[in-house]
């Protein structure tokens, strides 16, 4: 196999591996275990053992095979292995694989096309709740520009940005995360990398956000037609998007939990958390385009990464997925009627236009109204944060007619919990503008379900 040296990393052609023989039969083998597992990642017919054992041996016969093609993976590899073969002659219970994900640690090499081979029980977010195998081969993507913000100003060891090369069903899907936490472990350890798949946020991008320009009519700047014919810079651009977004949630005057999404509290919160961190890498991405020394590259993809930010969250997420408790939904349209109501997006003559000058204030101004909301929270009890939250959103959104929150009619004296039970599943609607999109670009939509940079054209 041709391979190359950097920094003293095997990197291997994705092409070849690919089409490795071992990569093949462990895709194989996962593939028919998947539909002997249940929800929890068990096998608990029995008459399905014998043929489970087969495709466990199948796996990790390929898993110590890939030592030689992926040799800086080889502790992950062999742990991985072995942690397949236990979860066999222990039955197929709930399946433990603490110790792979253990010696897994990406963040350590973060080289431009480094390869690696992940197999778990795991679900997938925005994919399946189902702790199933799936086996997914990626690479690496650390482009110069990013490695040189990483070193600087925007620091985050555990950020891994990478690249579909092949995957099971489980990605078949809209999942673009691979996150430790999904994998089936019999305890929680301190979690050391969160990797994102650039190159389908990329591609689903550029698909949607084309057809949705048509549609309505909008003429793009040169910038922004640029990351809708090219994937490789539209891939770059939500690797620095990512970057800064990732490293957020724990920067800044938080609420006590700043992820929040491990607790039940109404899903307008976790929308703010999502569009505080999007908004903070755009209000970031116009400081080191405003600032004269900022190195052209970097200062070249901060331009881009404002328009992929704004047109990601305007066109695709008020569209994506049921209404049912949508919160990134819900964050695109406090986006969208914010521009709107704030004068710079116009919907005239049935066609959209943005005074393209007037928008990094405005936006900005949103990420300002938010960062106020939690720098206050920390002197307020939390059904009052709650309810703070609620009036900032309410402000720029239309609730329900039939909302219980809008017009206060809620058990304040009771339990958090009654607040959250309280909330509809869509307790702010899509606008009637969005419900005439959603007719035309559902297709679209519905389309960049398992897209990855091969299959984007």
């Amino acid at each position: 196999m041709s391979q190359l040296m950097s920094n003293n990393v095997i990197v291997g052609e994705p092409e070849v591996l690919e089409d490795a023989a071992a990569w093949l039969s462990v895709k194989a083998a996962v593939g028919a275990i998947r539909p002997l597992q249940v929800q929890d990642g068990s096998i608990p017919n029995t008459k399905a053992h014998a043929a489970a054992r087969e495709l466990v041996a199948t796996i990790a016969d390929g898993l110590e095979a890939f030592t030689e093609l992926l040799p800086h993976d080889s502790d992950y590899l062999l742990a991985a292995a072995n942690d397949f073969r236990r979860w066999a002659t222990t039955g197929f219970g709930i399946p433990d694989f603490l110790d792979a994900l253990n010696a897994f640690q990406p963040q350590r090499n973060r080289v431009d096309g480094l390869a690696h081979l992940v197999v778990f029980p795991m679900y997938t977010q925005n994919g399946s709740s189902d702790r199933l195998v799936e086996a997914v081969l990626f690479e690496v993507r650390w482009p110069d520009f990013v490695a040189e913000l990483e070193a600087g100003d925007y620091s985050n060891k555990l950020f891994v940005p990478i690249r579909f090369l092949d995957f099971t069903d489980g990605y078949d899907t809209n999942s673009a995360v691979l996150f430790p936490e999904t994998v089936a472990m019999r305890e929680i350890p301190t979690f050391t990398w969160g990797a994102i798949f650039a190159d389908r946020e990329a591609a689903r991008f550029r698909r949607v956000v084309r057809a949705a320009s048509e549609i309505t009519k909008l003429d793009l700047p040169d910038s922004a037609a640029r990351l809708l014919d090219n994937q490789q810079l539209a891939e770059q651009t939500f690797i620095m998007w990512d970057l800064i977004h990732d490293r957020t949630h724990m920067r800044g005057d938080l609420p006590f939990d700043p992820f929040m999404i491990k607790q039940r509290m109404p899903y307008f919160l976790y929308s703010l958390e999502e569009l505080r961190c999007d908004l903070t890498a755009y209000r970031e991405a116009v400081k080191l385009f405003r600032e004269e020394d900022t190195d052209a590259d970097i200062r070249d993809h901060a331009d881009l990464v404002q328009y992929a930010i704004l047109f990601d969250r305007i066109f695709r997420f008020p569209l994506t997925g049921s209404r049912v408790r949508n919160y990134d939904g819900l964050g695109g349209q406090l986006l969208f009627a914010w521009l709107h109501q704030h004068h710079v997006l116009h919907w005239t003559d049935t066609a959209l236009t943005i005074d393209w000058d007037e928008v990094p204030d405005v936006v900005i101004a949103l990420s300002d109204a938010i960062n106020h909301l939690y720098w206050q929270s920390i002197d307020r009890p939390k059904m009052a944060h709650w309810l703070a939250a609620y009036e900032l959103v309410a402000e720029t959104l239309t609730p329900n007619p039939a909302s219980k929150w809008a017009v206060r009619d809620l058990p304040l004296e009771g339990p958090p919990k009654l607040l959250t039970d309280a909330v509809m599943d869509d307790e702010f609607p899509l606008s009637m503008f969005y419900e005439a999109l959603a007719k035309k670009m559902v297709g679209v939509i519905d389309s960049t379900s398992g897209i990855t940079a091969k299959t984007a054209a």
